[in-house]
């Protein structure tokens, strides 16, 4: 099976975004940051960006402001370095997977718990 160009798209730019995040964008509130996820339109006109942010909700928050505030920027820099025809509009999204799989975690090893305590 062949990867789609909108998949081939979207890898390249979570690549750039990533790195433009750790090494180019100075904002201070823009915390611990993973782009987990690229969704791009089979037209490449838009760009869902998945993040997580290791911190309080309070850094979550902030990092989203933050990141709103650069899209220009994140838009301009990334059209630069993939040569693309149109820039897609870009969409920050939280991913909030990583957060469930957490929560979901927890609520295992208490059912586990549990039912070792409970001899069964």
């Amino acid at each position: 099976m062949s990867i789609t160009r909108p998949e081939r798209v979207a890898a390249a730019i979570r690549k750039e975004i990533s790195t433009m995040i750790q090494e180019e964008l100075k904002d201070p509130r823009i915390g611990f940051t993973t782009i987990t996820k690229v969704e791009i339109t089979p037209d490449l006109r838009y760009a869902k960006i998945y993040y997580t942010v290791f911190g309080s909700d309070k850094e979550k928050k902030a990092t989203g402001v933050a990141l709103s505030n650069a899209k220009g920027f994140i838009k301009g820099h990334m059209g630069d370095r993939l040569k693309l025809r149109f820039t897609p509009e870009i969409i920050f999204k939280v991913d909030k997977s990583a957060e469930y799989a957490d929560k979901m975690d927890r609520l295992f090893d208490k059912i586990r718990k549990d039912k070792e305590t409970s001899g069964g």
